[in-house]
């Protein structure tokens, strides 16, 4: 061989190597948790110096649960904020659910023999249900279970005690019965009662090997309605039939047991926290601020666009619903829709102006109707597609890219009067109404006008954002724009790979990535997992499969079995890492629209473009709902080729054997 091709082979692999080690100090952050041996949890074996605290948000129709739990000074903790959406309080705004805070600290103990029982620890578990096991005493153990009703304003505490020794066991189990009223000035509906009450007290003699079990309950209501009735044992049932559904759709099967697994929570977490309000079903947030209402970047953006993939009904119904919400806006003389809809649909926020928000909303709405692959659906949406590329298309610049008064980070960050992500999100827009109308048997003219506009955006930009910033040659986020920021992984998510090499660079450069993912800003130390995960998408998406797998691992490995586990997070340090739903939702499509690269491109019609990491030998994604139908989809190394196969109903679709990269397409 020449000499030049000898160099380039011999420097080519010094660079896989660096990537490697690279890879190996990135995949070994401490872990506190484990994957359980039966694959449906996490567990964090205490230890008698332990010394941690962390939080978990976990929700339901008309409650959320924010537990703050773990081990101090040797003992159990615990304390939980409820947040209750549908609970107005006053001002109707925003954030006004009715929140109340417990500390299990301020309660008294259960006793055994006359002594109260040992609170030190052994292990948390969390497998959606959140579980502590305390150190038996006297051969008494007892496991504290906590999880949210999935249909009732309600949480359940549940301790089961069983006796384990061979002698007979006193058990004292502490009265409890607490009840506040809120001021009738204070809520929407008046005065609420907060209660809080035990199934059991009172002593019970527990014989060798018998079991006890019993709840704690906490309600809240309008101080008008009676009081509920609730079953600890079938609200524990439907909770966890919640979780097994969920589990049982969509599900990822890889050689990365952390990826499968953080994929199988976050899944739980885009789907729970959904509020049965007034005006209809709303995917919310969460995060003890954000419920009962829509965002044009977390709902229409973020998370409707994956509700189809997982069939979830309430998912899919929500996505519809916020949809319809953001439509009553439309207008003839084109005003923004706003930003957000709030208090159960009867009022919105619009404080931070144009985010782009109709580039999020015509994005959103596109894919989503693009991978439910209803045709009635697809129609409904039509109009408020159309009006959001319209409006899109009037804020075009001299420069040619979409204006805006900032983006989604409303003014936390500079944005400029134009930045690189609405006009990403304008392209894809376009692109993806230029498919599903086709479908509708829209005027050609008008979707010839799509492609071509989706043209002109794309030269836009890069003649406007690409740029050399800080040695990268890769783009600006905003004009003034001089240091790296993390959304300059936008153009890789919607296949603008011009810059795809230098940009990814940029990424996973000491300049912006964190043992946490993306700084916001190079220089900062703030982080937002949104972009995190859009970029570990869209380097998935690029074929850069080998630079990003070790950066994929490292992030899934420090969100599930970390400090703050299991779930993706919203930011820090404003918000204390939250657990907020929509990126848990941004996750699921890091495996979807990344690792597996598809793409809806009409109601009957997707390509495939799997990127099988070296050193995977297949993988597989089961139960795939996808316009209407029921796929499996399994990937199979072949040397190097890769076999894909696709299967509906035990019905083979597709088996073909490509090179690595090729894009299938399935039509029905």
């Amino acid at each position: 061989m020449g000499s030049f091709t000898y160099l380039r082979r011999m420097k080519h692999g010094i660079f896989f190597l660096l990537l490697s080690l690279q890879g190996i100090l990135l995949a070994q952050p401490a872990s506190r948790w484990a994957i359980t041996p039966d694959g449906q949890a996490i567990s964090w074996a205490v230890t008698p110096e332990s010394t941690h605290m962390d939080h978990v948000e976990m929700s339901g129709l008309q409650i959320s649960a924010i537990v703050h739990y773990g081990v101090g000074e040797g003992r159990h903790r615990q304390r939980v904020q409820l947040v209750f959406p549908l609970l107005r309080t006053m001002p109707n705004d925003t954030h006004a659910s009715l929140i109340h805070e417990f500390d299990q600290a301020d309660w008294p103990i259960l006793q055994i023999n006359g002594r109260p029982m040992t609170r030190e620890v052994a292990s948390w578990t969390f497998s959606g249900i959140l579980s502590a096991d305390l150190v038996p005493r006297e051969g008494v153990s007892v496991r504290e279970e906590s999880w949210p009703s999935t249909s009732h304003a309600a949480f359940f505490d549940q301790v089961m005690v069983e006796n384990g020794s061979d002698q007979a066991v006193r058990v004292t189990i502490p009265a409890l019965a607490l009840r506040d009223t809120t001021s009738a000035e204070q809520g929407l509906q008046g005065a609420y009662v907060i209660e809080v009450s035990s199934t059991h007290s009172g002593e019970v003699v527990l014989a060798p090997g018998q079991r006890l079990t019993y709840a704690r309950i906490y309600t809240a209501r309008p101080i008008r309605e009676p009081a509920r009735t609730c079953s600890p044992a079938y609200e524990r049932q439907k909770r966890q039939e919640l979780i097994d559904r969920t589990r049982h759709d969509l599900v990822l099967d890889t050689p990365d047991e952390e990826i499968d697994q953080l994929f199988a929570f976050a899944k739980l977490r885009a789907v729970e926290s959904i509020y049965d309000t007034r005006g209809g079903l709303m995917h919310g947030p969460g995060g003890g601020r954000y419920y009962a209402a829509i965002w044009a970047n977390d709902q229409a953006e973020y998370a409707n666009p994956f509700f189809p993939f997982l069939g979830n009904a309430e998912g899919v119904e929500s996505a519809i619903n916020s949809f319809r919400h953001f439509a009553r806006y439309m207008n003839a003389d084109f005003r923004p829709i706003p930003s957000s809809i709030i208090a159960e649909g009867t009022d919105f926020w619009n404080g931070a102006g144009d985010r782009g928000d109709m580039a999020m909303i015509a994005y959103g709405a596109t894919r989503f109707a693009l991978a439910y692959g209803d045709r009635s659906t697809a129609q409904e949406l039509w109009p408020l597609i159309t009006w959001c590329l319209e409006y899109c298309r009037r804020k075009v610049n001299a420069d040619g890219v979409v204006a805006s008064d900032c983006d989604e980070l409303e003014n936390r960050f500079p944005a400029g009067d134009a930045n690189l992500h609405t006009s990403c999100l304008y392209y894809d827009a376009l692109l993806s109404a230029a498919m599903l109308g086709g479908d509708l048997d829209q005027e050609p003219a008008l979707l010839q006008s799509y492609a071509e506009a989706a043209a002109d955006i794309r030269q836009a930009i890069e003649d406007q954002f690409g740029a050399s910033v800080q040695g990268y040659n890769t783009y600006r986020y905003y004009r003034e724009n001089r240091v790296l920021r993390a959304w300059i992984c936008s153009p890789l998510t919607v296949g603008i790979f011009d810059r795809a090499s230098a940009t990814i660079d940029a990424l996973f450069s000491p300049a912006l990535w964190t043992d946490d993912g993306l700084a916001t800003e190079a220089g900062k130390p703030t982080f937002w997992d949104r972009a995190t995960l859009y970029a570990l998408r869209g380097v998935l998406a690029a074929g850069e499969t080998f630079r990003a797998m070790p950066f994929l691992s490292h992030y899934a490995n420090r969100r599930l079995l970390g400090e703050h586990v299991p779930y993706p997070v919203e930011a820090w340090p404003e918000g204390n890492q939250r657990h907020l739903s929509a990126e848990s939702a941004l996750f699921c499509r890091v495996i979807t629209e990344g690792l597996w690269g598809i793409r809806p491109e009409g109601l009957h019609a997707f390509s495939c473009t799997p990127r099988l990491p070296e050193g995977w030998e297949r993988m597989s994604l089961h139960r795939v709902h996808l316009q209407g139908q029921l796929l499996d989809l399994k990937v199979d190394r072949m040397g190097d080729r890769i076999r894909l196969t696709v299967t509906r109903d035990q019905q083979i679709l597709v088996d073909e054997v490509l090179p690595a990269g090729s894009t299938f397409r399935i039509t029905d």
